[in-house]
């Protein structure tokens, strides 16, 4: 079994390989998935979790991501996260352990990787300004992940609650040809912008649809609990509509859930998901007007795909 830290990770998943393979992995079926999350309370009054999210492709690979939710670490003098994780990958047809692989890292790889594979097929391929809602640790990746899809990006914008953090990441991450700078108006930013991805932990909707330009690209990556989104109803209503993985995402996200249980669209209205998109099932972006509306929710079969191709570049 071999050891892949979080350094190793970054370096063998650049985004333009990593979006293709999961491009080639979604025109497989999608393999068995399985969560369990053990709770404990603790003395501080905030529970702790342990949380392992299980995959399974029959006879190629099996694997989990087994994270630990800690929240008081980050008070604590040691400075450790409050979440950690580790991703096992085993054989799929012998059980044999093949790799311990850093969590942390295949969940920010794996999430940009999904939107911008969203984008390959969603955004206007003469998309020219992104809007980065959210100045958090996936923020940066995002914007890799997405002007790796779309190389016509010349001008990134991001907006962040705490102004200081958007403009500190606007100082630091640096593209080649590409603007980068941060911006105080949302709704402004909003309206202009060719793609807008959404990465905060807001919990009530931030993009208003009536600030969407016709043939926007939104991408939406933060909430994921079935009480939170962050896009409003008007978004959805004018939005085509697109999940990375339906199994997932339609009954566990409010992204989804909540216009469909005030009536706002049905589960027809899912236009397609990945499996869809990467298997010629559906073509994607079908108007250069359109305005696409693709919900990334995640899920343990990406937690196992991007596993799979970091253990297949270090063979």
């Amino acid at each position: 079994m071999i050891l892949i830290d979080a350094e190793r990770v970054h370096a063998l998943l650049d985004y333009p390989s990593l979006v293709e393979a999961l491009d080639n992995y979604h025109r497989q079926d999608i393999p068995l998935l399985e969560d369990l999350l053990l709770e404990q309370p603790s003395a501080a009054g905030t529970p702790t979790h342990f949380f392992l999210r299980a995959a399974w492709q029959p006879q190629q690979d099996l694997g989990t991501k087994v994270i630990t939710i800690f929240p008081e670490n980050k008070d604590a003098d040691a400075g450790l996260p409050a979440v950690q994780a580790v991703y096992l990958l085993f054989d799929g047809s012998t059980g044999q352990p093949k790799a311990c692989i850093d969590g942390t890292a295949i969940t920010y790889r794996k999430t940009a990787a999904d939107s911008a594979l969203g984008a390959k097929y969603l955004a206007r391929e003469d998309t020219e300004i992104m809007l980065m809602v959210g100045a958090g640790a996936m923020a940066p990746h995002l914007i890799m992940a997405h002007t790796a899809v779309r190389p016509s990006i010349r001008k990134v914008l991001i907006w962040n609650r705490t102004a200081s953090a958007a403009e500190k990441l606007a100082s630091t991450l640096s593209l080649d040809n590409v603007e980068i700078r941060a911006t105080d108006n949302l709704a402004s930013a909003a309206s202009n912008a060719d793609v807008i991805s959404c990465a905060t932990m807001s919990p009530s909707p931030l993009i208003q649809g009536k600030w969407l330009k016709p043939g926007t690209h939104l991408d939406l990556v933060g909430a994921f609990t079935k009480e939170t989104r962050e896009a409003d109803d008007d978004a959805v209503r004018r939005g085509k509509l697109f999940v990375d993985c339906r199994a997932t995402t339609i009954k566990d996200c409010g992204e989804i859930c909540i216009p469909i249980a005030t009536g706002i669209i049905t589960e027809s209205d899912i236009r397609a998901d990945h499996f869809d998109l990467c298997s010629a099932r559906h073509p994607g972006r079908e108007q250069a007007e359109d305005i696409t509306f693709f919900k990334n929710g995640g899920g343990g079969h990406l937690d196992l795909m991007t596993a799979r191709f970091a253990y297949s570049r270090v063979e």
